[in-house]
């Protein structure tokens, strides 16, 4: 039998890797975002805004004293740069 190939996606309400326990999005979740989201990167700004929401509500939840850096962790890496 193969080893199973786990994706790299988030695991709620943590937002750590499912398969690197890293921050998500973690380096491989956004090599594979910018690959997938290659020809519009407004519509992966939404997407990544979007979970960012999510993230923010269900971290507060868990840690309402502690507010990491959610847009440098979503969105800084996605912009397009000149």
């Amino acid at each position: 039998m193969g080893r199973r190939m786990v994706p790299h996606l988030p695991l709620r309400p943590l937002w750590r890797c499912r398969n690197c326990g890293a921050e998500w999005p973690c380096q491989p979740a956004r090599l594979s975002l910018l690959v997938e989201y290659q020809e519009d990167r407004t519509a992966l700004l939404l997407y990544l805004g979007g979970l960012m929401a999510e993230a923010r509500e269900q971290l507060a939840r868990l840690s309402p004293h502690h507010a990491p850096d959610l847009h440098r962790r979503f969105l800084a890496w996605a912009r397009v740069r000149d």
